[in-house]
């Protein structure tokens, strides 16, 4: 699994002004991804406004994620929800070509226990063609996959090979770390803590700012891989001022504003998100060009 060290990206999905969806937006950044040297992209997650798309269109989304690709990258489409049946059965239909693995965010808004958290991967597993990914973010789905939880299922199902990790929880990932199954991969879900995570044993992350800032930050999490710390975390400190704006006011919104500055896509996204306000985009603007200097 070597393809899935290093940085993937989560891609944003570009609107038009009207809503819909910007195909020569998304193929710009496609390119501008593979050209910044990232390892490897992931459609439709969270920072791809999945929720806010119909089936046509996530599946256009794929399709046109593909064909762009062509192979040079290897791909993750991201596959969730808080319906067990439901998820299980788009995963089951999902059309594989051009894709690596699945990536399915625990059930938001239920808030079941670990055995139903447990249960639904289950599902989830059995019903995949492709390698999948757990995707633990309690901030966003109002529960935790306990650590006890994710070795569980990395023993019990060979084909469920990582998970993205973005509790902020390091006695979570120490425990992860400590009880996995060889091969069992912890990526990071969380940008500023990336270079830590890789410390600990971490394989690299699946970031928010790689869109706006992909070679910078690939450069920086490939130094982490190879151990020199040293040399990364100046670039990792020159990356936390930036980071923390493209979060201020909720993402994609923040990571959008950088684009459209960066020329690469526009910043429209659907409601209920709304663009940056204009003093945060004024202060993105000044990070952006001084990063880029």
């Amino acid at each position: 699994m070597k393809k899935f060290h290093g940085t993937g990206v989560a891609l944003v999905t570009p609107f038009n002004a009207d809503g819909s969806v910007d195909y020569e937006g998304l193929k710009n950044l496609i390119n501008y991804l593979i050209d910044g040297k990232v390892e490897y992209l992931v459609s439709l997650g969270t920072t791809g406004e999945a929720s806010t798309l119909n089936k046509d269109e996530k599946k256009k989304i794929w399709e046109f994620t593909a064909e762009i690709n062509n192979g040079r990258l290897p791909l993750i489409a991201g596959i969730g929800g808080n319906d067990t049946r439901e998820t299980a059965n788009s995963i089951k239909t999902f059309e594989t070509n051009g894709y690596d693995a699945i990536l399915s965010a625990s059930p938001y808004y239920n808030k079941p226990t670990q055995e139903g958290i447990y249960q639904h991967y289950k599902a989830i597993s059995e019903s995949s063609a492709l390698p999948v990914f757990l995707y633990n973010v309690p901030g966003r789905t109002a529960s935790n996959v306990s650590p006890e939880t994710t070795c569980r299922l990395a023993v019990d199902f060979k084909n469920i090979i990582g998970t993205k990790e973005a509790s902020g929880n390091f006695d979570q990932f120490n425990q992860i770390m400590r009880d996995k199954p060889e091969g069992f991969l912890l990526i990071s879900g969380d940008d500023p803590v990336a270079l830590p995570m890789i410390s600990l044993g971490a394989v690299g992350v699946i970031s928010v700012i790689g869109n706006a800032l992909p070679g910078q930050l690939s450069d920086m999490i490939r130094l982490c891989l190879n151990g020199d710390f040293k040399a990364a975390l100046p670039l990792h400190l020159s990356l936390v001022e930036f980071t923390r704006l493209m979060f201020n006011e909720g993402n994609p919104a923040g990571v959008k504003a950088a684009l459209k500055h960066f020329g690469v896509c526009d910043d429209n996204v659907r409601l209920p998100l709304v663009p940056v306000s204009s003093d945060l985009r004024k202060a993105i603007i000044i990070q952006s060009k001084k990063i880029a200097s």
